[in-house]
């Protein structure tokens, strides 16, 4: 492998990332499979329920999804994709307390 945009630095931390494996390809699909299958559950749910809804997997899908594609993206050590994904992560986890919080409080109303 290359030296890579992180490489340098988070080699001697995390060596697993630049271990070549079949297991990185699963990771890869994996984040895909659950990050892009997000859109199609909601529109399944969406036309169950014959309006636009957001049920409450689509930000867990989201949220994993985008880890799994992140830590993929680490392993891959391309600047573009790093820097083009690492925020998702934070913005899905977000979404996802402010889902638990509404939630927590429709139960104690």
């Amino acid at each position: 492998m290359d030296e890579g945009f992180l490489r340098p630095y988070l080699e001697k931390l995390a060596a697993w990332l630049y271990v070549e494996s079949s297991v990185w390809t699963v990771v890869g699909f994996a984040g895909a499979i659950v990050f892009g299958s997000r859109f199609l559950l909601q529109w399944l749910q969406s036309e169950k329920e014959k309006r636009l809804v957001v049920p409450w997997y689509f930000w867990h899908l989201s949220f994993w999804g985008s880890c799994l594609n992140f830590l993929y993206f680490l392993h891959l050590d391309k600047a573009p994709l790093i820097l083009g994904n690492c925020f998702l992560p934070v913005l899905y986890g977000r979404n996802l307390v402010l889902l638990y919080r509404s939630t927590s409080r429709t139960l104690r109303s």
